[in-house]
Order: C-alpha cells, then sequence, then structure tokens
C-alpha cells in the first residue's frame, strides 16, 4: 500500500501523510455561505474533498469530515433583505438547493455539517479567550483582532505587510489599531440578526465561525483543513491567527489542502464577475456524474476551465464507460490507480487509467470491467447501473420510461404481426425524441441518446 502524499499549502511541498491518531483522520472543510445558488465554482472543492474522504476511507479506519454551513455574513442579509425574506427563510431554502445539487453530483453527507447560528456561545467565548491574552481589544462596539500580537501573522499565507493591507477583507475604519486588523465581532442594528454579548449585541465575523466550529467537532489540532484557493488569504490565516493564538499556540490543522479556481475563458468564475454557471441550471442539460467528472478531469490544485463542451465530452466518456462495466461487480482497485491517488489525490492520472481499463473491457476482458468499476466507486462515478444510466428520467418534457416501455412492447406486437410500417413508425416516433431503441437475442433495450 502506498503512502498518501499530499501538497500542503503551509510548506508549499508535498508531504507524508501522518494522522495525529493512526486509525483516524479528522478532516474539515469550508463550506458555503447559503445566500444564492452554487455554482461550479463552488461545487468543485465539494467533489474534490468527497473524492478524497473516500479515498481516506478506504485507507484509515476512521473518517471525521466535517464541512459547515455559513448561515451568519452580511451578503445573508443583504440578499435577503433584496428579495424582501426572512433571512431563517432564505437561508433554509438555499440549504435545501446546496444539499440537492450536490447530491446530484454524488457528493456524500459530511459526518457534521455545522451551522454558524448552533455556535455562537461558543464565538463570544472564544472571543472573550482572545481579549484577555492581550490579541484583541473592543472598539466602538467592536472587537477586533490585533494581528501585531501574532509574530508570525501572514506567514501561511506567504504575504508581505503591504499585501496584507492591500487584501485584508476589511474596512477601513478610526478604531482600527493596525490596517491588518479583522473583526471577531461587529454590532448589530435592529434591521440585523444578534446575540447578547458583553460588547452588547452584536454577531461574529466570519473568520471566527470555522475556528470556533472546528474546534467543537474536531478538536484544538486536527488533521487536515481544505478548501478553495481563494481562501487562503484572508480566512485561513485569520483562522490560523485566531485559534493559535486562542489555545497559546497549539497548532490548528497539520495540513491544508487547496483546490484551484474554476475559470471562464481563463478568468476566475464567480458571481460578481457574472461569469458564472450554476449546478441547478447545468443539471437541467446534464447528469450530475457528467459534471461531477468534468470537475475531477484536472488537477485539484490546477486551474480548471470549464465549459458545457467539457460536459458534453465527459457524458459520452460515461457513455462508453457504462457499456464497458455492464454488470461487472466492483473488483480490487488497480494499484496504478491507488498510487495515483495516494500521490495528491491525481484524478487525471486515475481517469487516463480508466480510459485504458474501459478499452480492455470493451475488447471482453471482464476482470478490466470489474477494474474500471472499482475505480469509479473511489472518486464518486459509474454509481449507478447502466440500465439507470441510459434510461436516465430525461427532462420534464420527455417520455416516461412506462410510457417507452408501452410503444416498445407495441412495436414489438407490430412486428410479431409482420406490420413493419407501424414497427418502423414507432422506432422512429422514438428516435425523434431521443430514444434509441436496439434489438437483440433477449428482445429490445432502450436508452436515452
Amino acid at each position: 500500500m502506498p503512502q498518501l502524499q499530499i501538497h500542503n499549502t503551509e510548506s508549499r511541498t508535498k508531504e507524508t501523510f501522518t494522522p495525529l491518531r493512526p486509525d483516524e483522520v479528522r478532516l474539515y472543510v469550508c463550506g458555503p455561505t447559503v445566500y444564492d445558488l452554487a455554482h461550479v465554482g463552488n461545487a468543485r472543492p465539494v467533489v474534490v474533498f468527497d473524492s478524497f474522504v473516500r479515498l481516506l476511507r478506504g485507507l484509515y479506519g476512521t473518517v471525521i469530515y466535517v464541512r459547515n454551513i455559513t448561515d451568519i455574513e452580511d451578503k445573508i442579509i443583504d440578499r435577503a433583505h433584496e428579495l424582501g425574506i426572512t433571512i431563517a427563510a432564505l437561508t433554509a431554502d438555499t440549504t435545501d438547493a446546496f444539499h440537492a445539487d450536490m447530491a446530484a453530483l454524488g457528493a456524500l453527507p459530511p459526518d457534521h455539517e455545522p451551522r454558524a447560528t448552533d455556535y455562537v456561545d461558543g464565538m463570544i467565548a472564544m472571543t472573550e479567550a482572545l481579549v484577555a491574552k492581550g490579541h484583541a481589544y473592543a472598539a466602538d462596539g467592536h472587537v477586533l483582532f490585533d494581528t501585531t500580537s501574532m509574530a508570525d501573522y501572514g506567514v501561511f499565507s506567504k504575504r508581505s505587510q503591504k499585501e496584507l493591507i492591500a487584501g485584508a477583507r476589511v474596512e477601513v475604519a478610526p478604531y482600527k489599531r493596525n490596517a491588518t486588523d479583522f473583526v471577531l465581532w461587529k454590532p448589530s442594528d435592529d434591521q440585523q440578526p444578534g446575540w447578547d454579548s458583553p460588547w452588547g449585541k452584536g454577531r461574529p465575523g466570519w473568520h471566527l465561525e470555522c475556528s470556533v466550529m472546528s474546534e467543537a467537532l474536531l478538536g484544538e489540532t486536527f488533521d487536515i483543513h481544505g478548501g478553495g484557493i481563494d481562501l487562503v488569504f484572508p480566512h485561513h490565516q485569520n483562522e490560523i491567527a485566531q485559534s493559535t493564538c486562542a489555545h497559546d499556540g497549539a497548532a490548528f490543522a497539520n495540513y491544508w489542502m487547496h483546490n484551484g479556481h474554476v475559470t471562464v475563458a481563463g478568468e476566475k468564475m464567480s458571481k460578481s464577475l457574472g461569469n458564472f454557471l450554476t449546478v441547478h441550471e447545468l443539471l437541467d442539460e446534464f447528469p450530475g456524474e457528467a459534471i461531477r467528472l468534468t470537475l475531477l478531469s484536472a488537477h485539484y490544485r490546477q486551474p480548471l476551465d470549464f465549459t458545457k463542451d467539457a460536459i458534453a465530452e465527459s457524458r459520452r466518456t460515461l457513455d462508453k464507460w457504462y457499456r464497458a462495466i455492464g454488470d461487472a461487480a466492483a473488483a480490487e482497485l488497480p494499484e496504478a490507480v491507488m498510487n495515483a491517488l495516494c500521490d495528491d489525490l491525481n484524478t487525471p492520472k486515475a481517469i487516463a487509467e480508466m480510459h485504458r481499463l474501459s478499452d480492455q473491457a470493451m475488447a471482453g476482458d471482464g476482470s478490466a470491467a470489474a477494474s474500471l468499476k472499482a475505480v469509479g466507486q473511489v472518486i464518486g462515478l459509474l454509481q449507478a447501473t447502466p440500465e439507470a444510466w441510459f434510461q436516465g428520467e430525461g427532462g420534464d418534457d420527455d417520455l416516461s420510461a412506462a410510457a417507452i416501455d408501452g410503444l416498445i412492447e407495441q412495436r414489438r406486437q407490430a412486428r410479431a404481426d409482420k406490420d413493419f410500417a407501424t414497427s418502423d413508425r414507432i422506432r422512429d416516433e422514438l428516435a425523434a425524441q431521443g430514444i434509441i431503441l436496439e434489438d437483440g437475442a433477449g428482445g429490445t433495450t432502450w436508452r436515452r441518446s
């Protein structure tokens, strides 16, 4: 069994992974801020770390996977006001949509999915501890982390002082001692969600939320922290500052993993740029597995230029693979694939091996078909039966499976009666609606084109 290698963002090098406990891995990944539908860029870390967790579960006895829901954030407040609905209604609807979309991409639920609103008491307690230890200060209803109190602030993100100031997502305010200081707690007015605290009614800062939720479920120090590359600074840098200073220098996470951006024509996909594709919209055109395969087609640390043409190609690839596996049962994971995945989750190399196995299986190699299915299981592909894949429900205007089966029976009877004109008409009508019939010794089967 190869040793798992991880590219650790903190060291900028690939390292051999050694868990804190030999038979358990604890992993935290930053989840969605639930104010709008998830776009493909939001989906990439979900799919990447879902595949990684599947691998970890095959390597270690227990994996505790935590992915949070951010349901306190100014974007949420603004969006609810814009729509004229309550924050509770917005976050509930958006969370439900997120769960449905990610399930359609084959992502398994995390072991824990904490919501920020359930951990505010812990956020107040951590803020109090930071103030007491001289790492934070109250000013004008706010509590801010004093970045000068941490000697190596900025080292994790490899930012100079100038870059730290330029990139800090905090407003310029006269009550701040230093330009890089960031908010732990902010005041709330009567129109904003708020909780009673030693500093008045208010709400936590975004960075604080993940520090508290990860500690509550994984402990002060855990194995792996993951997220998108855009979170390295300021979010993850500030999580480290809060957590290590609150716990007198104790390590926060031992390994850090970050996936690259999803791009459109070379430009980062984002809501602010308006160049995004939502998962919800794409699922109207493509099966979730095709979107998942597209997201795994590039190495997770590299940028991924995402197009509908790429998803269509992934769908054609999956058509081929489903034909190749037939009714094969999964075998042991091939050594070449295990080596690839243990080399910093090299999914492109694993997918290349799937292409090779598919070619062998199509040539009649049953063991290759079983191996192909095994690879699919570990990265969340080939999860349906070939029949279900090819006979998927289709869109709202498409024929149902029962209607198609009824027409096939009519065609069978027409053929038995030697009414070939009717038989051909039914076949052509089905073909016009994207239903392909395949006649064989065992009868007629069908699939959607």
